[in-house]
C-alpha cells in the first residue's frame, strides 16, 4: 500500500510540474530581433547543468548585470480578465511597463517605470505573419505592444534606452490578482483618500490590506489621485511592487505545497515570457536571485520626463537625465 501511495504522489508531482510548464506561453524574441540590438552585458554562466528532475533545485542564475522588461497587459481576453478589466475592450496594451535591473552580485535591484503616455519613435517591428510595422514618430509608448506584441515592445524599449533586455515577462489582470491572493494579500498605506470610478477603487487615507482584485485596482488607479496623470499611477505601482516583495519575503511557500501550487498555477497560466524563461526551472532560478535581494536593496524610480511640446497630455524623455539613468543600467 505504501508503495502505491508513493507512486501516486510521484505521478501527481510529475503531472503538476508538466501542467505548470505547459501553462507558460513564450515568444522567441532573440530570433525575431536578430543581432540589431544593444550589446548584451557580460555574464558568468554556471558550470552545473540543470537537472531534469522536477524536484531538483534550479540551476543557479548566471551572475552579471541582468535587465528584464516586465509588462502588465490590459488584455480583456478570457472571462477572468474581462471581469477584472471592467470592460469588453478589444486588443491589448502594455498597461504597466517596468525595466527591472539586477546588479551583478544580486544584492541590489532597480525598477524603472516607463510612463505609458511617453511619446517615442516606435521602430519598424517584425510581425508574426512575416511582415513589418512601419517606423512611427511621436507614437505613444504603449502602442508598441498593441501593434507588434512582445517583440515590438522589447525593440521599442531597447531603442529608447540603449539597454539590452535580457528577458521579457508579461502578466495579465488575472495572473496579477491571483499572485496577490496566493500571498494572502498585500499591505499598502495611502496618504490621501482614493475614489476612482474607473478602477472601482475606494479607499480612505491610511493603511489597508488589499486582496487580489483590490491590488489590481490600486495598480490601475490614476483618476482618483493627484492630477489624474499616469505619473500618479506609477507611484502607486511602485509602492505595490515593494509591498509584494515584502510579502513574498515573509511567506514561506515551501512549507505549504498547496499554497505554492495555487500561486504557481495562477501566475504561470497568465504569463508570457521570452524563451529563456519559459520553464519552471528557469523561473525558479530567477525567483531565487530576486529573493536574495534585501528590501533595502530595492530602488524604484520613474524615467525622467517632461510635458511633450506637441501635447500637454503626453510626456517625452527629459534629457540628459533620462540617458544618464539608462547608462547606469548597462
Amino acid at each position: 500500500m505504501t508503495g502505491c501511495i508513493l507512486v501516486l504522489v510521484a505521478a501527481g508531482a510529475g503531472w503538476a510540474y508538466w501542467h505548470l510548464n505547459q501553462n507558460i506561453r513564450s515568444v522567441d524574441i532573440d530570433s525575431a530581433l536578430g543581432d540589431d540590438r544593444p550589446a548584451r552585458a557580460p555574464v558568468t554562466v554556471p558550470t552545473t547543468a540543470p537537472s531534469a528532475s522536477p524536484s531538483a533545485s534550479a540551476s543557479p542564475l548566471p551572475t552579471g548585470v541582468l535587465n528584464i522588461l516586465v509588462l502588465g497587459s490590459d488584455s480583456r481576453s478570457g472571462s477572468e480578465n474581462s471581469a477584472l478589466g471592467g470592460g469588453d475592450s478589444t486588443g491589448a496594451r502594455s498597461d504597466t511597463a517596468m525595466v527591472v535591473h539586477l546588479d551583478a552580485d544580486r544584492t541590489k535591484a532597480t525598477v524603472v517605470s516607463i510612463p505609458r503616455d511617453t511619446l517615442v519613435t516606435r521602430p519598424s517591428c517584425p510581425t508574426p505573419s512575416g511582415g513589418t510595422t512601419p517606423t512611427t514618430y511621436g507614437a505613444m509608448f504603449n502602442s508598441a505592444y498593441a501593434v507588434g506584441g512582445p517583440v515590438c515592445a522589447v525593440k521599442t524599449v531597447e531603442q529608447l534606452t540603449g539597454v539590452r533586455m535580457d528577458h521579457y515577462i508579461e502578466i495579465d489582470f488575472a495572473g496579477f490578482a491571483g499572485l496577490v491572493d496566493a500571498l494572502g494579500g498585500v499591505t499598502v498605506t495611502t496618504t490621501q483618500a482614493i475614489d476612482d470610478d474607473r478602477s472601482h477603487l475606494l479607499l480612505d487615507a491610511g493603511t489597508h490590506r488589499l486582496d487580489g482584485t483590490q491590488a489590481l485596482a490600486f495598480a490601475r488607479t490614476r483618476h482618483g489621485i493627484g492630477d489624474g496623470s499616469d505619473l500618479g499611477r506609477i507611484k502607486l505601482q511602485q509602492q505595490l511592487v515593494a509591498a509584494l516583495l515584502k510579502e513574498a519575503g515573509k511567506t514561506d511557500l515551501l512549507t505549504d505545497p498547496a499554497a505554492l501550487y495555487k500561486m504557481a498555477d495562477a501566475v504561470t497560466g497568465s504569463l508570457t515570457t521570452d524563451t529563456g524563461l519559459d520553464s519552471l526551472g528557469e523561473l525558479r532560478g530567477l525567483a531565487q536571485g530576486l529573493g536574495a535581494i534585501p528590501a533595502t536593496g530595492l530602488t524604484t524610480v520613474t524615467m525622467p520626463v517632461v510635458a511633450a511640446p506637441s501635447d500637454p497630455n503626453r510626456v517625452v524623455a527629459q534629457e540628459p537625465a533620462a540617458s544618464t539613468l539608462w547608462e547606469s543600467l548597462r
